[in-house]
């Protein structure tokens, strides 16, 4: 059992979590006292936003992130809705627009103001109507721009376009009927093709997202399911809820097979719902439990075992909900690879909690960071529509860095020998550090086979093997040219690095499209 792994080598065994000081946390926050099975809290760099109390309808609060400690009572809401707030998202490209669900049936888009909140905002910018009951769920889809799926009680998924310019809708573009009970959970897969859903009759299914048609279906009856994931390009589904004897229980399942899951675990005897939280560049799994105060956090591989347990965070303040920050919102230079929002309502508290590596080094540590999920849209809403499936656009989050185009073109096709032999080592094409040892001459026939054309100035534009001609420069006789030289060995073995790792993501990501082009023309 994944409790009980061997001893292996991982640079994330020894993370811990740690809590933010008393003036780094929100006091004096009314957090609802709602009790749907929702995170109630939603973050991005910019603000946290959290369901809250609210008499004669429902709301939720928009705080700037740096505004921290005491909340003034009397700080705007956001209270549009008749009904209470059931969820929250913010949209993953625009960091000032907010959607919400409600029990009034209705989804609303908000935009947010850059400066602080002076008044109540209680006007949407679009609102949709479509549902006939409560509608508890939304998602934003993961690539496409202004495409929003929401679930209500009425067991019907609906596909919403919001680059229209009305501001009322009441046609979705897509309704997937394919649930005869609540829906409980909504996960997609990395570039949005599929939706995973976990259902109130306990089935898992796995959906086309555009189309609308069940896939995979899971009723494995000793799981009733609460909570489903996609696991990045992993092609397995992670799972959580109870067993027969109502012990609480994680499941991992294979994505094209749901019959039998690949692994099943009982953790506790607790009651409380367990939230999955997936990090796809640090195959990081964590789980959080509703009603203690626990994050549970595994590794994951694509072999057996598939769960590596590696530490618990433990606190004594349970948490009702549990906010999550994107990864470009995190302190690189602290080594925080994960960060929590946790809503503790016994004391309208929301306490931050970092996930850090420990390393005594301040600078960027790369090996930890591999290239992200941008905050740009790699496809419009129609192109979407339109039957085009894209991946992510990704973004080193070495301060200073730019966006890498998901599907970038290669200048020959013939040089993916050696990137592929990478992608192979390093796991599902993440990117992974180098070994510093190394020879000069492998990185230089690196540099060759890639065929990249560098900016460098003239006199060094030819046979260079990291940064030096060493077939014309004579050796270095002082300390400081020695010191030169290694500095500048360091930083071309920084950018080949960095050259490989981006081959891989679009190795990876061709690998990905051509899947989807056979699939859609039935060809392979």
């Amino acid at each position: 059992m994944s409790w009980h792994s061997q001893y292996r080598s991982s640079k994330f065994r020894h993370v811990y979590g740690k809590a933010a000081s008393k003036e780094k946390c929100y006091d004096c926050v009314p957090i609802t006292r709602n009790v749907h099975d929702n995170h109630f809290c939603a973050v991005n760099p910019n603000f946290i936003a959290v369901v809250t109390e609210c008499a004669g309808g429902g709301a939720f609060l928009v705080i700037p992130i740096k505004q921290t400690g005491k909340l003034d009572p009397h700080y705007p809401k956001v209270c549009g809705h008749k009904g209470s707030v059931l969820d929250i998202k913010w949209n993953p490209f625009n960091d000032f627009v907010i959607a919400s669900c409600s029990e009034d049936t209705t989804v609303k888009i908000w935009d947010i103001p850059n400066q602080l909140l002076k008044r109540n905002i209680t006007s949407p910018k679009k609102e949709l109507i479509g549902h006939a009951r409560r509608v508890g769920l939304i998602e934003w889809h993961p690539t496409a721009e202004n495409i929003i799926f929401s679930s209500g009680y009425d067991y019907k998924i609906m596909i919403w376009n919001l680059d229209v310019k009305e501001a009322v809708l009441s046609m979705p573009v897509k309704i997937l009927d394919a649930h005869e009970d609540v829906v409980l959970s909504m996960s997609f897969n990395t570039d949005g093709s599929l939706l995973a859903t976990a259902c109130r009759d306990r089935k898992i299914r796995v959906i086309d997202a555009r189309a609308g048609t069940v896939l995979q279906e899971a009723s494995y009856k000793s799981h009733r399911v609460h909570k489903v994931l996609f696991l990045g390009n992993m092609k397995k589904l992670f799972s959580t809820g109870t067993s027969r004897w109502n012990n609480r229980q994680i499941a991992l399942w294979d994505q094209n097979d749901l019959s039998v899951p690949l692994l099943e675990e009982d953790l506790d005897g607790s009651s409380g719902l367990l939230f999955p939280f997936y990090d796809p560049d640090t195959h990081m799994l964590y789980v959080v439990g509703k009603g203690d105060g626990n994050i549970r956090y595994y590794e994951v591989s694509p072999e057996k075992p598939y769960l590596n347990y590696l530490m618990e965070y433990r606190s004594h303040l349970p948490q009702k909900g549990i906010g999550m920050m994107p990864k470009r919102g995190l302190d690189v230079s602290a080594c925080e690879i994960f960060r929590f929002y946790k809503l503790i309502p016994t004391k309208n508290l929301i306490e931050p909690i970092s996930m850090i590596v420990p390393r005594r080094s301040e600078s960027y540590q790369e090996d930890i960071y591999p290239l992200t999920a941008a905050a740009h849209p790699a496809l419009t809403a129609q192109e979407w529509l339109n039957g085009v499936n894209k991946g992510p656009l990704l973004v080193s989050l070495r301060p200073g860095s730019e966006a890498v185009n998901s599907l970038p073109q290669f200048l020959e096709p013939e040089p993916l020998t050696k990137t592929t032999y990478l992608s192979q080592q390093q796991g599902w094409g993440r990117r992974m550090p180098l070994e510093d040892k190394q020879k000069p001459r492998e990185i230089e026939d690196g540099r060759k086979s890639l065929k990249v054309e560098e900016k460098l100035p003239k006199n060094e534009q030819m046979c260079l093997s990291n940064g030096f001609d060493i077939f014309e420069r004579p050796p270095p006789k002082t300390e400081n040219e020695l010191l030169q030289m290694f500095y500048r060995q360091q930083e071309e073995i920084r950018r080949l690095r960095e050259l490989v790792n981006q081959r891989d993501v679009q190795i990876k990501q061709l690998e990905l499209d051509l899947r989807n082009l056979c699939t859609d023309t039935g060809s392979c």
